[in-house]
């Protein structure tokens, strides 16, 4: 496993569309271990494959609620409902952080890491998490959708290091 770097805001490949995974295997297997271990280091919630240079369908969560992290292959919400207003941040826009309004649920399709389709039921910030990292697969980026106005820029905390 290893450290990936992540692109930032005007890095020119967070605005291009990733291409669909033709096959689950080791590398993709690596690939997924890689960014979860990327996300979890730079304490983030989810990444994909583009925000560390990759134009493949490939997204990481981890809720770090005691549920497994997900880690899916060429992710496609089916169906949403409702709507809710919510703050997020990227990783890919470090200390960054905007309104806007997401699904309040979403039914989401994709491969896990055997290859096996998954049907996946979210609510509330993993809802959210998953509309904002399969975005992310299509070139979209929060600040795209945010609510005008709010966007914020917060200063890192000092202590950390």
């Amino acid at each position: 496993m290893a450290i990936r770097e992540i692109r930032e805001n005007g890095d020119e490949i967070l605005r291009k569309k990733s291409k669909e995974v033709s096959e689950v295997n080791d590398k993709i297997r690596e690939l997924l271990d890689d960014m979860l271990e990327t996300m979890h280091k730079y304490n983030g919630v989810g990444l994909a494959a583009p925000q560390v240079g990759l134009l493949k369908r490939v997204i990481v969560i981890d809720l770090y609620d005691g549920n497994k992290p997900l880690k899916l292959v060429n992710p496609v919400i089916i169906k949403t409902k409702g709507k809710q207003e919510v703050e997020e941040g990227c990783l890919s826009f470090p200390n960054q952080y905007a309104k806007m309004i997401r699904p309040e649920e979403v039914v989401v399709e994709a491969l896990n890491e055997n290859g096996e389709k998954v049907k996946i039921k979210a609510k509330g910030l993993l809802a959210q998490a998953l509309c904002h990292e399969i975005d992310h697969l299509e070139g979209i980026l929060f600040v795209d959708n945010m609510i005008p106005g709010t966007l914020e820029y917060v200063e890192p905390n000092q202590d950390k290091g």
